[in-house]
């Protein structure tokens, strides 16, 4: 498979700007994806997160890796049409283990664990420069966007 570019991206995505937090997708296979988001100083989330020490939120890495186990559940056999949108529904084992901060390229790795009668599960797995950031299972409500 050929990497998806930030075009691609958007066709899965329903998320714009600022809100897209996958920047490539540079791997689908066999129910898991690697993709990849591209920390800048530019994100409008530092201005007010720790100014004096820029720091991506939690939330935001979680965002990201939901973001991510979409093109797993999209690529998976079987997998979700066009136009359907995984919705956050839980989060488990949630674990924060290094700082993400400006100039670091987030590597998100999801693996399907399940889809079925509108609910997916992932295992995810966020890293930089090999350490991991953070670490947790997603759950998804499946339906039409």
């Amino acid at each position: 498979m050929e990497p998806l570019l930030i075009q691609d991206v958007l066709k899965t995505l329903p998320h714009r700007f600022p809100f897209v937090l996958v920047d490539r997708v540079l791997s689908v296979q066999n129910g898991e994806v690697h993709a990849i988001k591209n920390v800048t100083i530019g994100e409008p989330f530092f201005t007010g997160h720790f100014p004096q020490e820029p720091v991506m939120p939690g939330v935001l890495i979680t965002e990201a890796l939901a973001q991510a186990s979409m093109f797993c559940m999209h690529g998976a056999e079987g997998g979700l049409e066009p136009g359907t949108v995984g919705y956050l529904a839980g989060i488990e084992g949630a674990r924060f283990k290094r700082k993400v901060i400006p100039g670091d390229q987030l590597h998100l790795h999801a693996k399907l664990e399940f889809l079925r009668r509108g609910l997916g599960k992932t295992t995810c797995r966020a890293e930089v420069d090999g350490q991991v950031a953070a670490e947790m299972s997603i759950l998804f409500a499946i339906a039409k966007g």
